[in-house]
């Protein structure tokens, strides 16, 4: 997932005015004490996390394993008994990626193997190569002139200094009954910077022009720095290409722990010559454009034609294993309906599982499942949002709605790691509050209080959200994820918390359970209207 910033706040002043809508609402706590007795007592959760995380491993999205991935939970799915599991392709997508190999060690001054990885999407240096470095720092296209034709066929060193930091403290965090007072502030639209689009294609255009300036110069390769100041061995790592067909760099590039780039650093600004050998083999896969969703269900009763979605993006990018991003919020999705399966449950609402691909290139996947589906926005003219979705794009006009949408009742969503659940983002979904106040009390002993009314972003539930479907992602406790898992070479089956797993799990389930037996679909709120377009700023 993309970062995002959590937000709580507190419903006292508004869940105060309804209690008579808490003791109108149903909660059969029979039921969920089934759910609760076979998600702690026979959880299969880490026996999926190994299957996905260990046997399956990164999930870019156009990757062979993001397509091993897909087939993987399709069948395990169907062998859990649910029904009509399948793979939605949406698209076309672009090339897929993978890297087999990476080589890097410093040859002079000193003899030291290096830690590296590949930026997804870049090419490999086709064997082995040598070159010395230079250090650049290119913040804006005046700064190309600084380098130009200083750069042929050398190790660009590029970015700012790299801080590293004494880690004084453990990176492991749980919400504090304070932090979450402490965001109960509800922020009025307009006080917090909205998100720029116009920002967004400038840097991915700067980004195009740097890799072609790159090109242009003859370099040999391109290493930059971890971010963040932790460092002790954990490199985030994510592109440094474009997935486009017809975009594809030309310049290898590499992502280097920062306290290996720091020496380098160093000892180039004392004007020492710094040579590397590096040895990257990458692939690019255009077999296929098109990528895929998995999607299953358990069939309801009465109201069938009702449907309540659980789902999660089962992409990754690739240093690791994806196991915090998402591979978690993808297996306690499984492991929820594996319970409800195994308790032989007869929703009257039809509950339908989605795991996602292409969340990390923006939401792709939910987007095109749900423009498929649900409801979309007209194509944009910018030629960057070429074949994109546009459902996220306000600016693009009004959202279109297909009859589908009137039949899914809610969507609920898990992506910020494997921390229990302690509360849910509403979406500024008023109506619902006391309804999952009611849902919420069989888990206040497991820690789950708190109800926020502000909006939380970067995830799929947006997508379905966007059409003015009940979309909601789960409050969960940060424990390590931006501090050492997201995006990272740590992100790795051995960082998730199993207890905290199950107890998703449990909780997911029975919203799912309530959702699906409820006598009437979930409260909406109006689809959000479109945004005028931005205005073009002149170049000064």
């Amino acid at each position: 997932m993309k970062r995002s910033t959590p937000f709580v706040c507190s419903f006292v002043v508004i869940l105060s005015m309804v209690p008579a809508l808490w003791s109108q609402e149903k909660v059969d706590l029979e039921t969920i004490s089934r759910i609760r007795y076979e998600g702690f007592h026979n959880s299969k959760v880490m026996e999926l996390a190994s299957g996905l995380m260990d046997s399956i491993g990164e999930r870019l999205t156009g990757s062979p394993n993001m397509k091993r991935a897909n087939d993987w939970t399709r069948d395990q799915l169907t062998a859990m008994g649910l029904s009509n599991a399948h793979l939605e392709s949406w698209g076309p997508f672009g090339r897929g990626w993978a890297n087999q190999y990476v080589n890097a060690r410093m040859t002079t001054p000193d003899i030291v193997p290096l830690l590296v990885y590949a930026k997804a999407w870049t090419p490999g240096t086709n064997g082995v190569v040598t070159g010395k470095c230079i250090r650049a720092t290119i913040e804006k296209k005046e700064d190309f002139d600084k380098y130009r034709g200083k750069l042929a066929g050398m190790i660009v060193i590029l970015g700012p200094d790299a801080e590293v930091k004494p880690i004084t403290e453990l990176p492991y965090k749980r919400l504090t009954d304070d932090d979450l007072a402490k965001t109960g502030e509800y922020q009025i639209p307009g006080e917090r910077p909205p998100f720029r689009f116009a920002e967004f294609l400038k840097r991915q255009q700067f980004m195009k022009d740097l890799n072609q300036f790159f090109a242009d110069e003859k370099v040999l390769a391109v290493i930059d720095h971890s971010r963040g100041t932790a460092g002790g061995g954990t490199v985030f790592v994510q592109s440094g290409g474009s997935y486009k067909p017809g975009e594809t760099t030309t310049v290898p590039q590499l992502t280097m722990a920062s306290e290996h780039w720091t020496r380098i650093a160093r000892l180039l600004q004392q004007k020492k010559d710094v040579t590397l050998e590096l040895n990257v083999t990458n692939t690019f896969y255009d077999d296929d454009p098109m990528q895929y969703d998995t999607i299953a269900e358990i069939p309801g009763t009465d109201k069938k034609d009702e449907v309540v979605m659980l789902g999660a993006h089962l992409d990754s990018w690739h240093a690791g294993t994806g196991a915090t991003d998402n591979g978690a919020g993808s297996v306690v999705m499984m492991e929820a309906v594996r319970i409800l399966k195994a308790l032989d449950i007869k929703p009257r609402r039809t509950i339908r599982i989605g795991l996602w691909s292409g969340e990390e290139e923006g939401l792709l996947g939910s987007q095109g499942y749900v423009e498929q589906h649900f409801g979309s926005r007209p194509p944009m003219d910018d030629p960057n949002m070429k074949g994109m979705p546009t459902l996220l794009r306000r600016e693009a006009g009004p959202v279109t709605v297909k009859p589908e949408q009137a039949k899914l009742s809610a969507y609920f969503n898990v992506d910020n790691g494997t921390g229990r659940i302690r509360g849910v983002h509403l979406q500024e979904n008023a109506a619902v509050a006391p309804i999952f106040e009611a849902w919420m009390r069989p888990f206040k002993d497991l820690g789950m209080t708190t109800l926020t009314m502000r909006n939380t972003g970067g995830t799929d539930h947006l997508s379905f959200d966007a059409v003015g479907i009940p979309g909601f992602q789960f409050i969960q406790d940060p424990i390590e994820y931006e501090t050492r898992t997201h995006h990272s070479n740590m992100d790795v089956y051995d960082r998730l918390q199993p207890e905290d797993l199950k107890q998703i799990s449990v909780i997911v389930a029975s919203f799912v359970y309530d959702a699906a037996m409820r006598d009437q679909m979930l409260p909406r709120k109006p689809i959000e209207k479109p945004l005028p377009k931005e205005p073009e700023k002149k170049e000064d």
